[in-house]
């Protein structure tokens, strides 16, 4: 059994604990695995061991690796966890079952434009940059639930849950806190938050599912620029 196998089982088992110290339902927290920067043989193992929901935080790379998995593995669900460029969109809406990363009118103009053309109906969240970070993605949470009402009034969109990566310095507790009340005011139910370090604290305060990396695949390889 691979080394990413065996973190999976105890990824999964401290789920369950937190979904049980936390008076929730068992399984009522999604995992999704977060493959970003590993390849292909890299994830399958992870495949047969019965993981099926799993993100990527970039349109290009996701389209070197999965619709060859997916061919594998039919019933795989894939998450855009990264920031979306509007002129990704068009690939973003043929490969992705759920984007969690609408976060201005532009996004939401483009993808309704490409479900249309492609009949295609990924699931969308919001993403709200809770702690207001300069050089991060996510729309003003003063202005979120403004926004999920423009998104379905404005762009057909049927938004069904927020997304938020707290600042890496702060408690992420009170921006959990602050996703969850969002999450009441817009009227949606799914909460994305928690990755490896404070998954089982967002599950405490509500997280319908968390997005786990290296606690499963291990450090990442750093980043090597093309020349």
């Amino acid at each position: 059994m691979s080394e990413a196998v065996e973190r999976l089982a105890a990824v999964r088992a401290t789920i369950a604990e937190a979904e049980r110290a936390a008076g929730r339902e068992p399984g009522s927290v999604t995992l999704v695995a977060v493959s970003k920067t590993f390849d292909a043989d890299e994830i399958r193992p992870v495949l047969r061991a019965g993981q099926r929901v799993f993100g990527e935080n970039r349109v290009q790379e996701a389209l070197g690796k999965w619709p060859r998995l997916k061919e594998e593995f039919p019933d795989i669900e894939l998450h855009l966890i990264g920031p979306l460029q509007s002129n990704k969109a068009k690939e973003a809406v043929a490969l992705f079952d759920v984007i969690e990363t609408v976060d201005r009118e532009k996004i939401a103009a483009e993808l309704a434009r490409e479900m249309a053309r492609q009949g295609r109906r990924p699931r969308l969240y919001v993403q709200v940059n809770t702690g207001l970070e300069p050089q991060k993605a996510g729309i003003d949470p003063r202005e979120a639930a403004h926004f999920v009402v423009r998104c379905r009034d404005v762009h057909a969109l049927a938004i069904e849950g927020l997304m938020c990566i707290p600042p890496v310095d702060e408690n992420p507790g009170p921006h959990f806190a602050l996703l969850e009340k969002l999450a009441r005011e817009s009227g949606v139910e799914e909460l994305s938050m928690g990755m490896s370090s404070d998954y089982e604290k967002a599950i405490a305060f509500g997280a319908t599912s968390v997005r786990v990396g290296s606690a499963i695949f291990g450090e990442r390889p750093p980043f090597k620029p093309a020349g």
